[in-house]
C-alpha cells in the first residue's frame, strides 16, 4: 500500500502540477487576504462562535457549564451530577487539544470512549490545566466549556470507533470547496484528530458520499478496528450540512475557513466549531490538491461577488466535483 507522500511529495514542480497547497501558500494567498485579524475572535472563542450561531438559528451542542475560576472547578462535579455524558474543551483551544470526552459514569469515576477511567481529581486537574491556558491559543488563560456529548447517527457509528466523527468543510468566499469525515480509531482514543490516529475520509461535494480514506498517510478501504467499509457511505442531512457551512461564513464574515459539523442521532446536524486556519490534510483524504478547488472559486467570486448562498452551494456541487476530482 503506497503512502500519501509517495504520490504527492515529490519535486516542487510536481506539487504545483497536482495543485497541492502548503502552509505558506495557504497563508499568503487565501488566509491572510481574506481573514481580517479583527474577526478572528469570532471563531477563536468558542463561546462567541456559539452565540453567533444561535443568532443565525444554527443548532450547536448545549452548553452545560462554563468553568472560569478555581471556585468553579471545586463546584463543577456537583453541577454535573445530572449529566451522565459530556465533553470538556478549552473555549480558546485549537486542533482538538484539551478536548476530553466522557461517555458515562461508573461510581466515582468517569469513563472515556476508550474505556479508560478518570477520577474526580483527574477531571478537576484537566479543568485546571484548561484554565491555565495549557491547550489554548498563545498559552493565555482560558475558560473550560462543558457541553452536550453528541450521540452520532447510527450510520456514522459504524465507521468510527467509540467516538463521534465530525465533518470538516473548507470554505472560500462562502463556497464549499472540499469536505472530509474524520473518524475515530482505538488509537485516537475516540477523538476525530488525524494527528492522533483518526481516519480522514474524503466526501464528494455533489452527493455527500465518501470516496476515499487515508490512515497515517496510507489509503485504506475499511476501518482498521471495526473492519467496516469506508467508501460509498452516504452522509445524512448533506443538504443541511452544506447550508450550515455557508451560514458559518456569513456569520463570521471570514473569507477562508473550516466548518466542523457533527450529526446527532436525534438532533441532526450540529455546528461544532469554526476554524480560521483549517489544516491541509483534507487534501490527503480527497486525493485532490486544494488549488484545483480554490482557483475556480476565486474566478467565480470575481464574476459574481453577490451570488446567493443557494447558488454558491449549487456551483460547488456541480462545478468543483465535476472538473477537479482526484484519482485515488
Amino acid at each position: 500500500m503506497k503512502r500519501w507522500w509517495h504520490r504527492w511529495f515529490r519535486t516542487p514542480n510536481e506539487l504545483r502540477a497536482m495543485g497541492v497547497v502548503g502552509i505558506n501558500m495557504r497563508n499568503a494567498r487565501f488566509l491572510l487576504p481574506n481573514n481580517p485579524r479583527r474577526l478572528y475572535q469570532r471563531v477563536d472563542n468558542k463561546l462567541m462562535t456559539k452565540a453567533l450561531a444561535e443568532e443565525r438559528g444554527l443548532e450547536a451542542p448545549q452548553t452545560y457549564l462554563v468553568v472560569t475560576s478555581p471556585h468553579d472547578v471545586a463546584l463543577m462535579e456537583k453541577k454535573l451530577l445530572t449529566h451522565e455524558a459530556f465533553v470538556m474543551k478549552p473555549a480558546r483551544g485549537s486542533g482538538g487539544k484539551g478536548v476530553l470526552v466522557i461517555d458515562q459514569r461508573d461510581g466515582d469515576t468517569y469513563v472515556k470512549p476508550s474505556g479508560s477511567r478518570l477520577t474526580g481529581a483527574e477531571l478537576r486537574h484537566h479543568a485546571e490545566n484548561i484554565l491555565a491556558g495549557l491547550y489554548s491559543l498563545g498559552g493565555n488563560r482560558d475558560h473550560a466549556l462543558i457541553e452536550y456529548r453528541v450521540t452520532p447517527a447510527k450510520i456514522l457509528t459504524e465507521i468510527s470507533f467509540q467516538g463521534a466523527p465530525d465533518i470538516r468543510i473548507v470554505m472560500l468566499h462562502g463556497y464549499p470547496v472540499m469536505a472530509m469525515l474524520r473518524a475515530a480509531t482505538k488509537e485516537s482514543d475516540g477523538r476525530a484528530n488525524l494527528h492522533q490516529g483518526a481516519i480522514g475520509i474524503g466526501i464528494d461535494l455533489a452527493t455527500g458520499r465518501t470516496i476515499r480514506a487515508v490512515h497515517h498517510g496510507s489509503m485504506i478501504t475499511h476501518h482498521p478496528d471495526l473492519k467496516s467499509p469506508l467508501i460509498g457511505v452516504q452522509m445524512p442531512y448533506w443538504d443541511k450540512i452544506l447550508e450550515i457551512a455557508v451560514t458559518c461564513h456569513e456569520m463570521t464574515e471570514l473569507g477562508y475557513l473550516g466548518v466542523d459539523v457533527m450529526v446527532d442521532e436525534k438532533k441532526g446536524p450540529l455546528m461544532i466549531e469554526v476554524n480560521a486556519r483549517p489544516g491541509l490534510a483534507i487534501q490527503m483524504a480527497n486525493g485532490v490538491g486544494l488549488m484545483k478547488r480554490l482557483m475556480p472559486v476565486v474566478e467565480r467570486h470575481k464574476q459574481k461577488p453577490q451570488e446567493s448562498a443557494a447558488d454558491r452551494i449549487a456551483f460547488s456541487r456541480e462545478f468543483l466535483k465535476a472538473r477537479t476530482s482526484g484519482s485515488a
